[in-house]
């Protein structure tokens, strides 16, 4: 029988590489995989933790696995470091820590084609398990943005058009070059994008800075849940920024 692995964040190309080889089955811990509460991790985690870590150690607590692998490099935050302390001394297997400093760009070509923003996202984040994409995804000219992290509730990506281009840390995702700064800074300022983090994570530091100086951006953080406030406030956006949707393609759209 295969071993079930989990692993947080984005390990290095060469651990996954491995698992490939020893045909484990991967388990992404970051997206929920146990229908629980999260308020069953309260003894391990302070509320005050995002939403994507508490659902890690809530995942460790239910599913049975062989062993995890945990990015605790500059591509993931300190925060989850220190998941990984307390993961070691709740599980009896092994817990590894990785620091994945690659910056070997892999491409992003789903971050630009045409697809619903949830169907997307879904495709970004399974491909973490695999070493490359063997789809073609033609770009198409972009008519909104999402930057940031995958948020732990995608319903609030039904809320996006087709043509939204994704920036921000799951552009590197994609890209297979989490800890890549400069890639997860860029943005597009002709079009009205929205900054996503999850609610007390450290990019939300990142993502105010950005919508900050961004034309037509906004900064918008969630917990656990994309409640009716956040919907609104999403809503409003793209209603105020319809004119973009129909504008002429522009030269260095990236």
């Amino acid at each position: 029988m295969a071993e079930r692995v989990g692993i947080v964040g984005i390990p290095p190309l060469t651990v996954i590489a491995e698992l490939h080889r020893q045909q484990t089955e991967i388990i992404d811990l970051d997206e929920p995989q146990v229908k629980k509460s999260l308020d069953l991790t309260a003894p391990h985690l302070p509320r005050v933790y995002c939403a994507v870590l508490r659902t890690v150690v809530l995942n460790a607590m239910h599913l049975t696995l062989d062993r995890i692998y945990i990015d605790v490099g500059p591509g993931k935050c300190d925060c989850a470091l220190h998941v990984s302390t307390i993961l070691k001394d709740m599980l009896s297997i092994p817990v590894i820590c990785t620091r994945n400093q690659d910056m070997e760009g892999r491409g992003f070509p789903l971050c630009r084609s045409r697809m619903p923003l949830l169907k997307k996202m879904q495709l970004i984040t399974h491909s973490v398990r695999l070493l490359k994409s063997k789809q073609h995804y033609p770009p198409c000219t972009p008519t909104a943005g999402f930057w940031g992290v995958p948020p732990r509730d995608f319903s609030l990506l039904t809320l996006f058009p087709e043509t939204t281009h994704i920036y921000g840390w799951t552009r590197c995702m994609e890209n297979k070059t989490p800890a890549d700064l400069a890639l997860e800074s860029q943005v597009n300022p002709d079009i009205p994008t929205v900054f996503f983090a999850q609610s007390f994570c450290a990019k939300t530091a990142l993502a105010r800075h950005l919508a900050a100086q961004h034309p037509r951006g906004l900064y918008l953080d969630c917990d656990v849940t994309a409640g009716s406030s956040a919907r609104a406030k999403i809503e409003a956006f793209f209603e105020l920024s319809r004119p973009s949707f129909f504008r002429e393609e522009k030269k260095g759209w990236k």
